[in-house]
């Protein structure tokens, strides 16, 4: 996508703001795989059978959060355009 004609302070400032909107993705996905991969292991190890309605919980939260953070990275990502465009 083509910015208009900014400064080069502006430029920065979005472009940062660019990247900080894919790292709160990724923080999100990294999330998704703890609550997964956390699941699945109390799930497989024996010592854990007590907690089997934590692995459930975990288990369906996690493709949630994964469902949150990929609906506001395409929200946030649609309000920096509107921004870059505007100026």
């Amino acid at each position: 996508m083509e910015t208009p004609n900014l400064t080069l302070n502006e430029a920065l400032t979005a472009e940062m703001t660019n990247l900080a909107n894919e790292r709160s993705l990724l923080a999100y996905m990294r999330t998704f795989v703890v609550f997964l991969s956390s699941g699945i292991a109390i799930l497989k190890i024996e010592l854990f059978k007590d907690l089997i309605i934590l692995a459930y919980v975990l288990l369906s939260v996690s493709p949630i959060l994964l469902f949150i953070g990929i609906i506001r990275f395409f929200q946030v990502k649609k309000t920096i355009d509107k921004m870059r465009l505007s100026r």
